[in-house]
């Protein structure tokens, strides 16, 4: 699947999520408590590196997503619910289903780490 997923793919597939997370009522509160109006950039960047990593394994994220999850307190098996309901309809809405599919189950495979990690339940 690496091969078939394209740098430009990913830089969309990350601006258009956010693009949503930042309109939705449901998330859009965490992330502004959280990232600064003028940090959105270098956040974006963040996260292209991250999937970049994770979908094409080029290694150009370097952190720990778990540990940097853990001072959002008020996050709640609800806000990850409705992040990964967010990501699914944008890797629809880029990628054809085939890929789709693959990045989509990366992200609920990540979704469950980071819900047991930070104890949300379900």
């Amino acid at each position: 699947m690496r091969a078939r997923i394209a740098e430009p793919e990913i830089e969309q597939l990350v601006h258009r999520f956010y693009d949503a997370v930042r309109a939705d009522p449901v998330l859009a509160p965490v992330f502004d408590a959280h990232i600064a109006a003028n940090a959105w950039p270098a956040h974006l960047d963040r996260m292209v590196a991250f999937w970049s990593t994770v979908l094409r394994g080029t290694g150009r994220y370097r952190g720990n997503p778990i540990v940097a999850h853990f001072p959002l307190r008020e996050v709640r098996a609800m806000h990850l619910a409705r992040w990964l309901e967010l990501f699914r309809t944008t890797a629809r809405a880029v990628f054809d289903a085939e890929c789709a599919d693959a990045v989509i189950a990366r992200a609920e495979g990540m979704g469950e780490s980071l819900r047991e990690a930070m104890r949300l339940g379900h």
